[in-house]
């Protein structure tokens, strides 16, 4: 059997990995060290969990254990998709390299550039970075990277995914063309394939195990469920979520729970949080100093249950952890395979246990298709029922109050609900218009009107003429009433335009107001008016 002392690493380096535990390299270390060693161009697959950050970073150590970096111009790049992923880079690289005088430096987001700039100034013969961030010092004229001898690339298709293969060839282009290359992958989808073919040399092709494979020690589980109302859904799994983690007991000593959303993370974090469980978010949107306090929180033992999106799917090394939850399938059927992977590591036993709805069909399909085995199913735990907030019937349509049951709008485009009651049917329209027709159109009588001047030409008998005045003992009463302004309407109202004889038309009779009625008889007075 192949042994640490048998790579022909480092004295310094194999003292190191000694003093960490490790005799025996997995065999994707025994297969790429060799190569790296060598100095060839290194094209690993293997799945995660396996130990590929030890397979480049041990090399590294070797091959740059001569030589001194000159400021700004780093001697080895190793390029991350996540921050959380770069971290546990740097302390690999810090565990491995304590017994030499390599430095390195970590940029990544969510730190002040100002503390980066400094490092890279003195000299760093290991830089860790994500592809944005170096981006970032590179623009800024902070980093020079015509000196880079190694490159390595980890977790290239979570790269992918991520939408960072634009900046890896760009940074490919900036690095010189006779630089070695280091690149891991856990898939090879065609982008991925692409850019080995440009960027490596005839690389040493290192595949420890089939591509998208799950490991053999993880126990996997697939609970289905059928909500009774869809937009109980996300209720319903939650609850059922509470129920299979209970269900475990004790055999649940830690463990990740997976949502494909941000939103998701926060909101099954707080409702675990709210039925008495040990749990905490981590997500791309919380602070750095926070995502760092709660990961090593969950590594110290201290936090029981890490609800996490994908970004702590990959590479993240938390040896002990007993079981991961899928709170939703992954869109990709890639990330199933690192989901799960972050159990069971290091020979350890690990159970994947995921949540399934019908709406989730094609995901499960497209795992089952990637991983070439069917997940076993598996029932709710035993008693489990949902509660009565998850059975809840839907609102019935009430038709009363008008529009349709789901917020419907009106035709003229306003909200119904917020309209008032509509108004009154056809029907009714034309009924008052009969009733205009044959009765006054004013409700009280008009007095009789003053004879018209014969001699007067026809367009001075169509000019009104101003309204009887008031007696000023209705004036009096009126403005001493306290009816208020009711009753100053239904006085004005009873004014009416004489004097034009059978030639006035029927519009100067209309009474104008400046104010909306108030009551629903003036809205009939005024509708059977205007008719």
């Amino acid at each position: 059997m192949t042994k640490f002392s048998d790579l022909k690493l480092d004295p310094k380096v194999l003292s190191a990995v000694a003093d960490a535990g490790y005799e025996t390299p997995t065999p994707i270390q025994a297969d790429a060290i060799p190569p790296a060693l060598e100095g060839k161009d290194v094209l690993g697959i293997a799945q995660t969990g396996t130990g590929k950050t030890a397979s480049f970073t041990l090399p590294m150590l070797t091959l740059l254990r001569r030589g001194r970096a000159r400021a700004r111009m780093p001697r080895s790049l190793v390029l991350c998709p996540t921050r959380e992923l770069a971290a546990q880079v740097a302390e690999n690289f810090d565990l491995y390299a304590k017994n030499t005088k390599l430095t390195r430096a970590l940029l990544i987001g969510g730190v002040s550039f100002g503390e980066q700039d400094k490092l890279i100034d003195k000299g760093v013969d290991v830089l860790i970075a994500t592809p944005g961030r170096l981006l970032d010092h590179f623009e800024r004229g902070k980093l020079i990277l015509t000196d880079v001898k190694i490159m390595v690339v980890d977790e290239a298709d979570r790269m992918l995914d991520m939408g960072f293969i634009p900046d890896i060839e760009r940074i490919f282009q900036l690095t010189p063309f006779t630089r070695q290359t280091l690149f891991f992958s856990a898939t090879m989808a065609p982008e991925i394939e692409r850019i080995t073919n440009t960027f490596l040399h005839a690389p040493v092709r290192v595949e420890v195990a089939r591509q998208a494979t799950t490991g053999a020690n993880i126990t996997q589980k697939l609970v289905q469920i059928t909500p009774e109302r869809r937009d109980q859904t996300a209720k319903t799994k939650r609850e059922l979520l509470r129920a299979l983690i209970e269900a475990e007991g004790e055999a649940c000593t830690n463990a990740i729970i997976f949502c494909n959303r941000k939103v998701d993370v926060d909101i099954v974090a707080k409702s675990l949080q709210k039925y008495g469980f040990d749990a905490a978010p981590i997500h791309g949107d919380l602070e750095q100093s926070q995502r760092t306090r709660t990961l090593e929180s969950f590594r110290d033992g201290g936090l029981k249950l890490l609800i996490a999106s994908d970004v702590a799917a990959r590479g993240l090394d938390v040896p002990a952890v007993s079981h991961v939850f899928n709170y939703d399938l992954p869109m990709h059927a890639e990330d199933y395979v690192h989901r799960i992977g972050r159990t069971g590591r290091a020979g350890r036993k690990g159970a994947a246990i995921s949540i399934s709805t019908p709406s989730d069909e094609k995901y499960l399909q497209g795992i089952e298709s990637l991983i070439e085995s069917e997940i076993p199913r598996a029932e709710p735990p035993e008693g489990f029922a949902l509660s009565e907030g998850a059975k809840t019937a839907p609102q019935k349509r009430d038709d009363s109050k008008g529009g349709r049951s789901r917020g419907g709008r009106s035709r003229d485009g306003g909200s119904r609900s917020s309209r008032g009651p509509r108004p009154p049917r056809e029907s009714k329209k034309i009924d008052q218009q009969d009733n205009a027709a044959t009765t006054p159109i004013a409700q009280t009588p008009a007095p009789e009107p003053a004879p018209a001047q014969a001699s007067a030409p026809a367009p001075e008998q169509a000019a009104p003429v101003k309204p009887e005045a008031k007696p000023a003992n209705e004036r009096d009463d009126n403005r001493r009433s306290r009816g208020g302004r009711n009753n100053r309407r239904d006085s004005d109202r009873g004014n009416s335009v004489v004097g034009m004889g059978d030639h006035m038309p029927d519009f100067l009779t209309r009474s104008f107001r400046t104010s909306k009625p108030d009551t629903a008889s003036e809205v009939e007075t005024e509708d059977s008016t205007e008719s």
